[in-house]
């Protein structure tokens, strides 16, 4: 369930062209701008070069990666043949062939509830309407893809009559005005390419994904529609033969092989572009005609006297006119124009420089924690008799004295261990979720693809989760009595708080009748996920724990704890500081992913993304190792919960972030509704932030913890 397609990119309601009263919105894309480094819809263009065939769906200067695995994969195919990823795969059609566009739901930057195509009064295909078949995660993203009426014949240009409405009832006609004034977009597809639309501004030639529902002139008490549609295919001739396609198709419903004997010339489709128009039309003359009859082609009105009006009663007709033009744009490069990044690659570039030097900083004073003030004192303490030792003892303050009661067992120690395991499991998840993407195996043309790879891999790293809580919980009680609980408390604890907010939420989006609602069906597959893979799983790792060698402490504790001397400021006051530094890291890209989930950009920079995790991991890391060693420095033994959030606190400022962002950033969104929406996908994201880091810092300092009382002789 998402608040936004991935397929699109909302934007402010205006056809096009823009009459001269009405602004040009500011936030698209330039086409200038140059496509993105590391990005990989598909295989890598420049190995599609190399090998002389060619590859669907990569852009050709991809670079970002190492495609060892593909290049195996085609020295199994027989010479001459070409291969294709699944999720997307070529498709050649014949001179007249007939070709339909889908609709997917309509969403809007104002409230992020997606909502049907087909909830407003728009022309129905002849043959009614068909869902296509859709993956888990375009499900929970809202996508609800149609057929619709737009019918083309490839490479054939015409002007085309679809339908003219009833009077619109009152409700129609209120519902057809909210929907234009909260610039709500149709998402339109063709050959899984999403329609285009551009426009003029400052000199600028400017470009987003859709088109108006209608708009609102500035000035003006009227609403208006968009009825007219003039779309541009862009094809490019091909000619090949002996292919072989291996793919999921279109829709993502089968596995397709085929080799087509005669060959495979004729036209890709390589770019679709429209321009959204109101016309007003006489809706007497055009009642009379049937659905794909020939009409005059018409421009776009400047007028506003000549604009559909959304008036009740009032009876709208609706037009299209295609246009088939040649192109040198090749299969391969044809997702480049959505792909293009807003700002280059500097700013990417800006914000790995700034976490290295982040990086740098931290890596030297662990080297001196390490190698001087450790090493030294590990030294001069192993030199001396057990006297002398004991007389150091009492004499010598910091870390040393504490060695009773470092591994004494942490309040609320379950909780830790089911933490943790939860922690490992998401980061995990998102480890190898983020380096398939960067190697291209999450093409944009596969919709959904990305968050199902990641339930899919969540679900079966369960076994990892339960593993490391039980063998932690060993470690900490000595025992593995009790683990079948914990298991089963790490199988439930994130998920749990998962399911308890997207309930919430979910019923707030059925109250709203938004398609971004889950099915009652689907709820009841995820829960069946949840208890059949995952919970199963997370036992067998449980299971598997306590068979593993248990983790023994290398002192004994104490059996009375030592007394932790008074501290002039409170120690978790530096723990929430602590985070400050992993944010510092990651908060640039933060914009671009909260870009793309809110405003339904294309986020397509896994390369840099998957730098940015590597350098959280190393800062995370040496950031709780830090803290570890202050706090035990001055005789603080209670360390394990704040090394777990000594990382895990960056996720308070990444929530903070995400409230920055709504005020900021978000302005145009509205309604007590999308605000709760936002709040309660922003909680479960820093929630998740939180465990897979934490347990960075956590895992980290044990060891360090572990490494430096194993190396001090105590009888």
């Amino acid at each position: 369930m998402g608040p936004a397609p991935p397929t699109t990119t909302p934007a402010p309601a205006h056809p096009l062209p823009f009459p001269p009263h009405l602004p040009v919105p500011s936030d698209a894309t330039p086409v200038s701008q140059p496509p993105s480094r590391f990005r990989t819809p598909g295989a890598p263009g420049w190995l599609a070069h190399v090998l002389g065939v060619q590859m669907a769906g990569a852009p050709h200067n991809s670079c970002f990666m190492a495609p060892l695995v593909w290049i195996v994969l085609l020295l199994l195919v027989s010479p001459g043949n070409a291969f294709y990823l699944p999720g997307s795969y070529m498709h050649t059609y014949s001179q007249g062939e007939s070709i339909s566009a889908k609709v997917n739901s309509l969403t809007s930057i104002e409230t992020e509830m997606p909502f049907n195509y087909y909830s407003l009064p728009y022309c129905r295909p002849q043959g009614g309407i068909k869902k296509s078949a859709e993956n888990l995660g375009e499900l929970l993203m809202g996508d609800q893809i149609d057929n619709s009426p737009y019918r083309f014949h490839v490479n054939v240009n015409e002007s085309l009559f679809l339908c003219t409405t009833k009077g619109l009832n009152d409700n129609d006609a209120k519902l057809l005005k909210q929907r234009a004034r909260d610039l709500y977009q149709v998402n339109m597809m063709l050959d899984n390419l999403p329609v285009m639309r551009f426009t003029e501004q400052n000199g600028v030639t400017v470009q987003w994904t859709g088109f108006p529902v209608g708009y609102s002139p500035a000035g003006s008490s009227e609403d208006y529609i968009i009825n007219h549609l003039k779309f541009k295919v862009l094809v490019h001739e091909y000619e090949g033969s002996n292919v072989e396609i291996i793919g999921t198709g279109e829709e993502g419903s089968g596995v397709i092989s085929e080799i087509d004997k005669k060959g495979m010339s004729g036209y890709q489709i390589v770019g679709f572009q429209v321009t959204p128009c109101s016309v007003k039309r006489n809706a007497e003359d055009f009642s009379k005609l049937n659905m794909y009859d020939s009409i005059d082609p018409v421009d776009c009105p400047v007028e506003l006297k000549k604009a559909q009006v959304i008036r009740q009663q009032e009876r709208i007709t609706f037009t299209y006119d295609v246009e088939f033009v040649k192109s040198d744009i090749r299969w391969p490069s044809r997702w480049d124009a959505y792909l293009k990044m807003e700002a280059g690659s500097k700013v990417h570039w800006f914000s790995i420089m700034n976490s290295l030097m982040v990086i740098l900083f931290l890596a030297g004073i662990v080297f001196v924690i390490f190698l001087r003030t450790v090493r030294r004192d590990l030294t001069r303490y192993e030199e001396l008799d057990k006297e002398a030792q004991a007389q150091m003892n009492e004499e010598l303050s910091g870390w040393k004295l504490v060695v009773g009661d470092v591994f004494r067992e942490p309040t609320c120690s379950k909780l830790l261990c089911i933490m943790i395991g939860d922690g490992v499991q998401i980061l995990g998840m998102a480890i190898v979720t983020i380096v398939f993407a960067t190697l291209g195996f999450m093409s944009p043309a596969s919709r959904g693809m990305l968050l199902t790879g990641m339930i899919v891999l969540y679900l079966f790293l369960g076994i990892a989760a339960g593993y490391v809580s039980v063998r932690f919980w060993r470690t900490i009680k000595g025992t593995s009595e009790g683990w079948r609980s914990v298991s089963w408390l790490t199988a439930c604890f994130f998920p749990g708080v998962m399911f308890t907010v997207l309930t919430v939420l979910n019923f707030v989006l059925w109250k709203s009748e938004s398609t971004g609602a889950l099915p009652i069906s689907l709820f009841f597959t995820l829960l069946a996920l949840w208890f059949c893979i995952s919970v199963p799983l997370t036992l067998v790792g449980g299971f598997l724990g306590t068979r593993a060698e248990q983790i023994e402490f290398p002192v004994r504790t104490n059996q009375i704890p030592r007394e932790i001397p008074a501290r002039k400021y409170p120690s978790w006051l530096l723990v929430l500081g602590a985070g400050t530094l992993p944010f510092g890291t990651l908060f640039i890209e933060l914009f671009f992913i909260l870009s793309s989930i809110w405003l339904g950009r294309f986020y397509y920079v896994f390369g840099f993304l998957l730098i940015v995790l590597l350098l959280l991991v190393v800062v995370c890391a040496e950031v709780s190792v830090v803290l570890t060693y202050m706090n035990l420095c001055v005789e603080d033994w209670r360390w394990w919960w704040k090394a777990f959030f000594a990382s895990g606190s960056v996720a308070l400022y990444v929530f903070l972030y995400s409230i920055n962002y709504l005020v900021f950033d978000l302005r145009s969104l509205s309604g007590p509704v999308s605000a709760m929406l936002y709040v309660g996908y922003s909680f479960l994201m820093a929630f998740a932030i939180m465990l897979a880091t934490g347990t960075i810092g956590f895992l980290t300092s044990f060891a360090f913890v572990h490494y430096l009382f194993s190396s001090v002789k105590i009888d």
